[in-house]
């Protein structure tokens, strides 16, 4: 414990070495907010529990500079922490997640059928910044799925109002809106692998449609607005407007990422999916078929062209007769086909 104290105020120190270098006055916690300038930006504190948050503690943004890869800001604290800020200017992953089906008014823009959803898909959920924090970490009150005679499209977590709503990942504010007899108080995120995140009920939204977010931000308070009972929080996931369940992916009671890549499949779009689900077994059967995912991805075919021999294709495909005759389940002494399709890795 002694050993990481003493590595912490060393850290210290080099941010603070750093922020001298390049004129920039440390201001202490102490700050008096009234006397703040105009233009001061107010965030909230970073701890370190399940990745970039920030608690209710206000601290000041003293300066941003730059680091050694271009795609990243180092930005300094007035408490003397630092952290890790993409630079959105430059590192836009996929532009197109954020200009196509692009509607700060409509909840549901999307006119993708689920028929015309790829059958599986890999979804990245976290990056080198492991940039993912707990919407909020509490009891599940209600999941997703069939609800009386109604289909519940969220996971409803219980809590008080008042107590702080984060965004789960990274994104951009889509919708900030009111719905009374439904989500009331509501905020849409959009992120950068293409899923959205919806936060109901709240009393109070924080961000505005268009604003970065960053994971672990506040973006609201819980509350019990528009058709509830009482004070939770309902939150969901979506794919291109298609509801799944987020306990596949979030330990609620935890608040931990089941894991950091999720094979998302069709058949989990039914209401009905979560009934049969195993989430241990589920984990063990996504990695088998991301494994046959990944083989069937190198696997390489040739289409046999007039003037073929099994020795040409052999040597423009880097491999040997033999192997493509294993591949293949024919002899050496096959005749080729024009049209024919042989698998040559």
């Amino acid at each position: 414990m002694n050993l990481r104290r003493t590595l912490l105020l060393l850290l210290s120190l080099a941010i603070a070495s750093v922020a001298s270098a390049q004129g920039v006055k440390i201001v202490q916690n102490t700050i008096n907010k009234d006397s703040l300038p105009d233009d001061a930006i107010i965030v909230k504190r970073v701890p370190l529990e399940s990745g970039p948050a920030f608690e209710a503690k206000d601290v000041l943004v003293v300066d941003t500079i730059p680091s050694s890869s271009e795609g990243l800001n180092i930005v300094l604290y007035n408490d003397n922490t630092w952290r890790f800020v993409r630079n959105r200017n430059i590192d836009v992953l996929d532009e197109t997640v954020f200009t196509q089906e692009w509607d700060t008014t409509k909840i549901q823009p999307f006119k993708v059928e689920l028929k015309d959803i790829p059958m599986s898909m890999v979804i990245d959920l976290v990056d080198s910044l492991k940039s993912y924090h707990y919407p909020f970490k509490g009891r599940v009150t209600s999941k997703y799925g069939p609800r009386r005679r109604r289909i519940h499209q969220g996971t409803d977590i219980d809590l008080e109002t008042g107590d702080p709503v984060y965004a789960t990942f990274d994104g951009r504010v889509r919708i900030c809106t009111y719905v009374r007899y439904g989500y009331g108080n509501l905020v849409v995120l959009r992120h950068d692998n293409g899923l959205e995140t919806f936060y109901g009920h709240l009393s109070e939204i924080l961000v505005e449609p268009e604003q970065w977010v960053t994971a672990g931000q506040v973006i609201g308070y819980g509350g019990s607005t528009g058709r509830s009972t009482g004070p939770h929080l309902h939150f969901e996931m979506r794919y291109q407007g298609h509801s799944f369940d987020s306990e596949r992916l979030i330990d609620f009671s935890t608040g931990m990422l089941r894991r950091e890549t999720f094979l998302l499949k069709r058949t989990y779009f039914s209401p009905y999916s979560r009934f049969t689900q195993d989430f241990e077994m589920e984990i063990q059967s996504e990695e088998e078929d991301k494994r046959i995912a990944a083989e069937a991805a190198a696997r390489k075919y040739h289409i046999v062209k007039s003037g073929d021999t099994l020795g040409r294709i052999a040597i423009n495909n880097h491999t040997t007769v033999t192997k493509i005759c294993q591949l293949n389940g024919i002899k050496k002494t096959t005749v080729l086909r024009i049209g024919q399709r042989l698998r040559v890795r």
